[in-house]
């Protein structure tokens, strides 16, 4: 067994890979970037070594900085983690002339696997149904839209060295093939440093549901059953589930047996994974090869009950597997969150900034797990991807692990950047996904015009209501102990109450102190509270008429904000008389900025597509932003005229910063 092991890569899949190789008596080093200097995984490791600046291209895709490392530091070993050169085939090679082992498949399985066109030829080859593309590098935009055309729209453009939804879009037609393949190029070439692409015929109204494999030195190889994908924004994952509610027995041993044929072609020796794509009917098509950790691994350990970082490190120290196929097991349900920084409610805009509260919820063995590079007071860049923590939940049955997912979401508390935390929360309650009846189009199809608060109405509103006025009730109670009151006029705190919904609706409230809490009245209904919820607490927890529930809460000016199933609420709780004069004051316009094109996120500007006087038709492309490793491309709302340009390629873009101004 090794002694030690270096991360050749940064955030949560570095302190994971780190806790393992901890528990199994290996000691660790981590490289960082100038800008990961204060990083968790930095702290986490026993060694650390700087590899150069912020950008990925002069750090973690710096090949002979990381060797370097290993010769520095006397690791045996080299653990990619996910993105960056996991998947890179030359990487692999390079740390085998060098001496060192690669805890990954041999550099022969990533190039004929990890190449998404050299893997669809030999899935060909072993009689794997492939959907219909053209699998060769494509060299222009024009002809990638005659291809397209000869497929048949809507077509699939994906980058050959591609991954995590990075270097891949979905044309309809001529146009969106055009921009998509000159988009994925662009994309795939600062991701991964190789900007070839292919195109496939896409599958509408498909499943994702791809099998977790595992492979040795000795010719053995195995399948862990399916982890269930489809629920998709934009190519990313969003929740992903283990087993599939669409999978019967039949089909997972079917997917199973071709995954492992499949790698067992290509000799593999380590964990991977083979992403298929399934129909209504139970077909399914091999679409890839992810010949690395999947960021999603943690819920297949969860119904398997391995480590799968542990077998990695064991199987390239070449132990053998020390199972069978039929050792395997499926115990229960397991669920994962992925949290990431950026707003549900303003597109899904990235967020970056510090974090000025992390309070993850508590841990519990076997029901909910947290994986994380990230702490309080850390800072989330805009140089790496938006993947804050990632939220594990295991359960008995697939409604316990949605019941424990929900509860783990309201507890999860983060403030200083945003986070889809609300639009997970909401998914979760949505009714296809409940059902199990969904498909990778779903997001796309229950949310057309983008999340916001009003899309996810309470089903409790009177919960809401009653925790915003017994807030409120509190904090007065607090003001009347306030020190140096004249005798005779002390503050005495009234207890009727008008509570103001985001909507404009107002509801008459009483409050009255009770043992452990408050008697809120509403509608003619008494709603008992019962906490110990204390002042600058984000998380308010207790009983609700006897029933437990808790969400987060956070005192905002005159408002009460907060969170709870996927809904975001500001409530304003003031006397009757406030309430009134409330109602009269006039509403504020806000400024009219339809003269400018402003930078909807913090990101490099890192082209302007127009010039002054220039006229310009709705739908062209004005510039390119790129952020937390993706390209945003911004176009014209209207047909207008350039008048300045406000901003150069190369600058830092703060949020709402003017780049081109119109007239």
């Amino acid at each position: 067994m090794f002694k030690k092991i270096l991360i050749a890569n940064r955030g949560e899949i570095a302190c994971r890979v780190i806790k393992t190789a901890r528990k199994m008596g290996i000691a660790t080093v981590a490289v960082y970037s100038e800008a990961d200097r204060d990083a968790l995984h930095v702290e986490m490791a026993d060694e650390s070594v700087c590899i150069g600046p912020a950008p990925s291209k002069e750090s973690y895709l710096a090949m002979d900085k990381i060797i370097a490392a290993c010769q520095q530091t006397g690791a045996e070993a080299v653990h990619p983690g996910y993105g960056f050169l996991s998947e890179n085939e030359e990487f692999s090679r390079r740390l085998e002339e060098s001496g060192i082992i690669f805890i990954g498949p041999k550099h022969y399985s990533v190039a004929a696997m990890g190449d998404k066109i050299a893997s669809k030829k030999l899935a060909t080859q072993a009689k794997v149904n492939v959907i219909p593309g053209f699998n060769e590098a494509i060299d222009t935009p024009e002809q990638a839209v005659q291809i397209a055309r000869d497929i048949g729209y809507p077509v699939m453009i994906k980058a050959s060295a591609g991954g995590g939804g990075k270097g891949l879009r979905v044309a309809y037609n001529d146009n969106e093939a055009f921009e998509g393949f000159a988009s994925c190029k662009a994309e795939a070439k600062n991701a991964f440093g190789d900007d070839r692409v292919f195109i496939e015929k896409f599958v509408e109204e498909p499943r994702h549901i791809e099998i977790q494999l595992i492979g040795d030195a000795h010719g053995n190889c195995v399948y862990l059953h399916e982890r269930e994908c489809s629920l998709q924004r934009r190519h990313q994952k969003v929740i992903e589930e283990a087993p599939s509610p669409f999978i019967d027995p039949a089909t997972r041993r079917a997917m199973g047996e071709q995954a492992v044929a499949l790698a067992k072609a290509v000799n593999y020796q380590s964990a991977g994974t083979v992403e298929f794509v399934v129909g209504k009917d139970k077909r399914f098509y091999f679409l890839e090869m992810n010949t690395r950790l999947q960021v999603e691994h943690p819920v297949t350990e969860f119904i398997t009950g391995l480590d799968l970082v542990e077998l990695m490190i064991r199987v390239a120290a070449g132990e053998k597997l020390p199972f069978t196929q039929a050792d395997i097991k499926l115990d229960g349900w397991a669920m994962e969150c992925r949290i990431n920084a950026e707003d549900p409610f303003c597109g899904f805009l990235p967020s970056t900034g510090r974090l000025v509260r992390f309070a993850p919820p508590t841990e519990v063995p076997g029901q909910v797990r947290v994986d994380t590079g990230v702490y309080e007071g850390g800072e989330i860049s805009m140089h790496y991807d938006s993947l804050i923590a990632k939220l594990i939940v295991h359960g008995a049955t697939r409604d316990a692990a949605i019941a424990r997912m929900r509860d783990a979401l309201n507890a999860f508390v983060i403030r200083g950047v945003a986070s889809n935390i609300a639009f997970q929360a909401a998914l979760l309650q949505n009714p296809r996904f409940v059902s199990g009846n969904f498909n990778t189009g779903l997001i796309a199809a229950e949310y057309p015009r983008g999340f916001n608060a009003a899309a996810v109405p309470h089903d409790a509103p009177a919960m809401l209501i009653s925790v915003a006025a017994a807030m409120h009730r509190q904090y007065l109670a607090r003001n009347a102990l306030i020190s140096g009151q004249m005798p005779g006029h002390e503050y005495k705190p009234g207890a009727d109450f008008v509570v103001r919904l985001e909507d404009g609706a107002d509801h008459a409230v009483t409050v009255q102190p009770a043992p452990g809490g408050w008697d809120i009245r509403l509608g003619g209904e008494t709603h008992a509270i019962r906490t110990d919820w204390q002042f600058g607490q984000a998380l308010y927890q207790g009983t609700l008429n006897g029933e437990h529930f808790r969400m987060q809460v956070e005192r905002r000016g005159l408002k009460y904000r907060l969170f709870h199933w996927g809904t975001q609420a500001d409530l304003r709780v003031m006397t009757a008389r406030a309430a009134h004069l409330q109602s009269l004051m006039p509403h504020k316009a806000p400024p009219d900025t339809s003269k400018f094109l402003l930078s909807p996120m913090p990101g490099l500007l890192t082209q302007i597509a127009v010039a002054p006087g220039q006229e310009v038709k709705a739908g062209e492309v004005l510039a390119k932003i790129e952020a937390m490793k993706m390209e945003n491309v911004l176009k014209a709302e209207r047909d207008c005229i350039v008048d300045e340009l406000l901003a150069r390629a190369g600058e830092s873009l703060a949020v709402d910063q003017p780049i081109i101004g119109f007239r």
